[in-house]
């Protein structure tokens, strides 16, 4: 079992990366968000991996930069109707984070904004993980995914309260953190920055 792969990225194209490790060369698929975010051809990298053993498509290595998405994959391709593709798929447009909070508060219209998963599977997804899930543990989890640091106290307070303004206007919570995940900010944004910022992702 390969729990990561560690060495230097060798190559991408739009949805592998190969990474060289004691001159073996392991191609891996990768999110569109976990492609966007590899360093340069050349660097260091380590990818938290997945093999997938498939009778009609064989032996494929699925991977993350960030074990809670692995961890999510997983769950993820517990539910029926729900392939590793597909798991990924949905991890490109809604990390981990969000996702599990869209679980919990039984958010089924934004899980359903994820490319390939309809009302049904969304639904579906909902019933067959909620319980596998604790809303306090999805708390802990974020907490220590984005501990903030003296230098980005402040933008992420902004941050909470960009959520908590786009939830007034009406936004759904899962809806309004991706739109601020996603959003490029910088430490010195104000809220309204941030909000004016977000609001390009909704």
């Amino acid at each position: 079992m390969l729990r990561f792969v560690k060495g230097t990225l060798a190559m991408r194209d739009e949805s592998t990366a190969v990474v060289e490790c004691s001159g073996i060369g392991y191609e891996i698929m990768l999110s569109t968000a976990d492609l966007a975010a590899l360093p340069a051809v050349g660097s260091p990298v380590c990818l938290y991996t997945f093999l997938n053993v498939n009778e009609n498509t064989g032996v494929s290595l699925f991977g993350f930069l960030n074990p809670d998405d692995l961890a999510m994959f997983k769950l993820l391709i517990t539910v029926s109707g729900i392939g590793p593709k597909g798991a990924q798929a949905i991890l490109s447009v809604m990390p981990a984070d969000v996702l599990r909070f869209a679980i919990l508060s039984e958010d089924a219209k934004s899980i359903a904004k994820a490319p390939g998963i309809g009302a049904k599977t969304a639904g579906k997804m909902i019933i067959e993980l909620k319980d596998k899930m604790n809303l306090q543990e999805a708390f802990e989890k974020t907490l220590t995914n984005n501990k903030p640091t003296a230098v980005d106290n402040q933008l992420q307070g902004a941050k909470e309260d960009a959520v908590l303004a786009l939830v007034a206007l009406g936004y759904s919570r899962t809806d309004a953190t991706r739109a601020v995940s996603s959003a490029a900010l910088t430490d010195s944004m104000t809220v309204d920055e941030v909000l004016r910022q977000s609001l390009k992702y909704l």
